[in-house]
């Protein structure tokens, strides 16, 4: 009998790698659409509630956070589950025209709708003309 004997272990992950919401992060597919006023942004989040979204701005950056909560029947509890709950994760980059301080959002049907509108000075105005 040789000594190189291999023994078997159980395959274990870390918690870390298990919970990292960098890690298991999830692109919400979004539309983005532009007019004269601003911008709206529609990002599909199904299955997030409003107490698990996150929306930041820090400089320039647009980050929007989402997370799921894995639903159980009253009563029971998962012992084993291979539906993994999925984490949205989404970042843009804004145009300093945008006014990040009026951001408007509205969460509904696990759809974001965001509209940032552009600063007054970025907006077109028309001037009047006057016969002399």
């Amino acid at each position: 009998m040789s000594n190189n004997t291999a023994t078997t272990k159980p395959v274990t992950r870390t918690a870390s790698a298990e919970q990292d919401p960098q890690q298991r992060a999830v692109l919400p597919a979004v539309d983005v659409f532009e007019d004269a006023s601003g911008i709206t942004l529609l990002a599909d989040m199904p299955g997030v509630s409003k107490e698990q979204l996150e929306l930041k701005v820090e400089g320039e950056a647009l980050l929007i956070e989402g997370g799921m909560q894995q639903r159980t029947p009253e009563g029971l509890e998962a012992i084993y589950a291979e539906v993994r709950v999925p984490r949205y994760r989404r970042s843009f980059t804004l145009s300093r025209e945008l006014d990040t301080t009026r951001i408007e959002a509205v969460l509904k049907d696990g759809v974001l709708n965001l509209r940032i509108p552009k600063q007054a000075h970025a907006q077109p105005r028309r001037i009047n003309v006057t016969a002399g």
